[in-house]
């Protein structure tokens, strides 16, 4: 806090509108480090008479400003004075209001810079200590070297020594940096402000935190470009709901600093997925589900499982939820004639019948022997190519089937085949930039914020500029950590892909599949 500046002003006016109203006098007084670096002061003619309250109230009369500069002639100086610095102000916002109109008028860049308000803060911080918020009041209650006469230059000088018993004392909550005071106004209300001496030692770097309760366990982790300023911005710009819950079980803030691209989103993901924290509730562990090909029946057939097994089937997943994979099945059932029954039919054993969907054409039922002369194992690779190589042998019939039932003006319908071709299209997508990633092998790629090395869609290396190697903690074995993982890692490559220099050591990228056509349906 010793290197800011600060600029502590306070204007007089005719009166309390800043449209109607004029200056009819300027005070400030330039901080830095608790010494004073400069004053400004002088009488500003308004430009019409002064209402004869706010004389009795002030002292500043029409004789008095009568040779006074205008202020135009005095406002380019007294914005150059402020420059760079933060302005302080006793309800700071009535003195900016008549800045920004004059310097609209004017034709001047307003007062754009951080803005501290000595109200907001005593209110914080003195809330059961006077009994109102009065700068005269304070300045008593206080016994603050100056008081304020309702002049500019006494009044800027009560509020400056305000600001600095107010600094004093917001030092116990940790204000440490320009940052933690401008969010102290809201922090220092917060129900558990106390514990804002958890963040003391918190660096204003980038890495991971953990909160953790009285036992020790972990209740949340989070990601941060500023461990310090994200965790103290629970105190005050957070409104979720679980916030509150968290806060009142806090007990004490780990972090560990991780330089180098996309380290604290994958550290932040593994962590999560080894602790299960029980507020972090989206990321929490899931039943997932993958949809399946199973190839390795003699009539294979699209079905969800629980989990990849060693069966020669193509999983394409996970997904966070069975619904999802019955709304992919739904769509790949529109467009091809795989089996919808769930019997195991056996040359041996034949059934007598064919099964309901095989009856009505929309299957090819192998239930009572192989159909066609091997029309289903043709079946079957193409589905197979159009969940792997080729999608479009999928996503093309349902586009234009939404397209002829659109065309009909069945909109219902061809909403609902738009719907299918999109969650479709999407988990095609997804699956193919995931195994793109993974079939490039180890690659290093280069960023403002580092290096990193990526090996099979892990990441395995990061670092920043200065060279420091981010402690990234132990992968989650298993198909789904390693699938989000990858998945995140394409996310960030996306995002960073402007800013990005990669050097690929073995096979390059496979292009992507391209989106869904943008067709609105009117349902």
């Amino acid at each position: 806090m010793r290197d800011v500046g600060f600029v502590v002003l306070d204007l007089e006016t005719t009166g309390g509108s800043a449209d109607d109203d004029a200056i009819t006098e300027i005070g400030a007084v330039r901080y830095r480090g608790g010494e004073v670096q400069g004053r400004f002061a002088t009488l500003v003619h308004p430009g019409r008479s002064i209402p004869t309250n706010i004389s009795v109230l002030t002292g500043i009369t029409d004789a008095l400003v009568a040779p006074a500069p205008r202020l135009e002639s005095v406002l380019p100086s007294f914005l150059d004075f402020c420059s760079g610095s933060v302005i302080v102000g006793h309800n700071v916002r009535f003195d900016l209001g008549f800045l920004r109109r004059a310097c609209e008028r004017g034709g001047w860049p307003a007062l754009d810079g951080p803005v501290v308000d000595t109200l907001a803060l005593a209110r914080r911080l003195l809330a059961d200590e006077v009994p109102n918020f009065r700068l005269g009041t304070l300045a008593d209650r206080l016994r603050l070297p100056h008081r304020p006469r309702h002049r500019a230059m006494s009044d800027a000088d009560a509020t400056a020594d305000l600001l600095h018993f107010l600094l004093e004392r917001a030092g116990r909550l940790g204000v440490l940096g320009l940052d933690d005071l401008l969010t102290l106004p809201t922090m220092a209300g917060h129900p558990q402000a106390g514990k804002l001496r958890l963040t003391d030692r918190l660096p204003r770097l980038p890495g991971v935190y953990l909160f953790r309760d009285r036992r020790g366990e972990v209740l949340y982790v989070g990601k941060a470009t500023d461990i310090r300023a994200r965790v103290r911005s629970y105190f005050s710009s957070e409104r979720r709901r679980k916030v509150g819950a968290m806060l009142r079980e806090l007990d004490a803030v780990d972090h560990r600093v991780l330089p180098g691209p996309f380290a604290p989103e994958v550290a932040e993901l593994r962590l999560i997925q080894s602790l299960v924290p029980r507020f972090n509730r989206q990321h929490r562990r899931r039943s997932t589900v993958w949809l399946e090909l199973t190839l390795g029946e003699p009539f294979p057939r699209l079905m969800a499982a629980r989990k990849v097994k060693d069966d020669g089937g193509l999983y394409v997943g996970p997904f966070s939820g069975r619904r999802q994979v019955d709304v992919l099945v739904e769509a790949l059932h529109t467009v091809t004639m795989l089996r919808r029954c769930t019997t195991r039919p056996s040359s041996r054993r034949p059934l007598p019948a064919a099964c309901a969907s095989g009856q009505l054409g929309v299957a090819l039922c192998p239930c009572a022997g192989e159909p066609d002369g091997g029309g289903y194992a043709r079946e079957v690779e193409r589905v197979r190519r159009g969940l792997t190589d080729r999608p479009a042998l999928l996503v093309d019939p349902l586009v234009e089937r939404m397209r002829a039932l659109a065309a009909k003006q069945r909109f219902e319908e061809a909403a609902d085949a738009r719907d299918r071709a999109a969650a479709l299209s999407g988990a095609l997508e997804s699956r193919r930039r995931v195994d793109a990633l993974v079939g490039v092998g180890r690659f290093e790629l280069t960023t403002a914020a580092g290096t990193a090395v990526i090996d099979g869609g892990r990441l395995v290396h990061a670092e920043g500029p200065d060279g420091r190697v981010a402690a990234l903690p132990d992968p989650v074995d298993g198909p789904v950590g390693a699938h989000d993982e990858a998945r995140l890692l394409c996310s960030m490559l996306e995002r960073t892909a402007s800013s990005c220099r990669p050097d690929v050591a073995e096979r390059g990228w496979a292009s992507p599949l391209p989106r869904l056509p943008d067709l609105r349906v009117r349902a």
